[in-house]
């Protein structure tokens, strides 16, 4: 699950936890709201536990150099 899913899933769980009033028998949507803003908010951490690394890691494999980019021109004159 990426991130945005995971903002989804506790956008649409807290709406339906705190912004719906709607009685359905035999479901709770408040119950379910917040099941969602659960599920949403474990996928996130999930998310940044696993992606983390990886990108730490990319970023020490990248080559810096020290010495300074020269630019050269030459223009002919005979022309």
């Amino acid at each position: 699950m990426g991130i945005g899913a995971s903002i989804f899933l506790i956008a649409v769980g807290l709406i339906l936890a705190l912004a719906v009033n709607l009685n359905v028998s035999g479901i709770d949507i408040h119950v379910i709201g917040w099941i969602l803003v659960v599920v949403g908010i474990i996928g996130l951490a999930m998310t940044a536990l696993i992606f983390a690394p990886r990108r730490r890691a990319l970023r020490e494999q990248t080559v810096v150099r020290d010495s300074p980019v020269v630019e050269e021109r030459r223009y002919r004159e005979d022309i």
